[in-house]
């Protein structure tokens, strides 16, 4: 087992928000609170401690009254970069991520990871749930990886690597599927524009 007091979470909020016309995605507004504050909240009562990576509106995010870091990396350089800036600033054995645009995330998402992660002695944990077209895929960004991996992260970004798969592909990786009896099948979409945002808020789920 993994205690909760042992993992840091870490939003990531930190991109362009090109599809939603280059608005802050963790900003818009879901169900009457900022995205970024929703998930804040389902994510809090999951692990130890929370961060925010963002790389605009800063003092926004601040507000929430969680730590907010940038990328460690220039120009959006996507997803890696701000895993890269959340295991700078953790300081726990494990850092788990969630996006700011998926806000029905499972609220037993890190436990599922944590004790796959225990059962196979993995470095590394990420979800793999239903797509629009019902095939089961890895959701990269929900991922649970060990501290440890800072140092292999960091090189493999310094060489100019952005894509998760070809880093995670590096380390003991267990894949955790959500797709039980009673797992939500939107748990995992994320709203990439105004109208799937708004399509999401109503009913909303556990």
């Amino acid at each position: 087992m993994i205690p909760a007091h042992d993992i840091t979470g870490l939003i990531l909020a930190g991109g362009r928000g090109a599809r939603m016309g280059g608005a802050d995605k963790g900003l818009q507004n879901f169900n009457g609170m900022p995205l970024a504050l929703h998930t804040l909240m389902r994510l809090q009562m999951q692990v130890g401690e929370v961060l925010i990576n963002a790389n605009r509106n800063l003092a926004a995010y601040e507000s929430f009254g969680v730590s907010v870091w940038h990328d460690a990396l220039p120009d959006f350089a996507g997803p890696l970069a701000g895993f890269m800036t959340g295991l700078e600033h953790c300081d726990t054995p494990w850092l788990v991520t969630v996006p700011c645009d998926t806000p029905l995330f499972p609220l037993d998402l890190v436990q599922r990871l944590a004790d796959a992660a225990t059962a196979q002695e993995a470095e590394i944990a990420m979800a793999c749930a239903p797509e629009a077209d019902g095939a089961l895929r890895p959701q990269p960004v929900f991922c649970l990886l060990r501290r440890e991996l800072m140092e292999s992260l960091h090189l493999f970004t310094q060489g100019g690597g952005r894509k998760i798969d070809a880093w995670t592909g590096q380390h003991r990786t267990v894949y955790v599927n959500f797709n039980a009896p009673g797992d939500d099948p939107r748990a995992f979409f994320n709203a990439n524009t105004l109208d799937e945002l708004r399509q999401l808020e109503s009913p909303v789920r556990s």
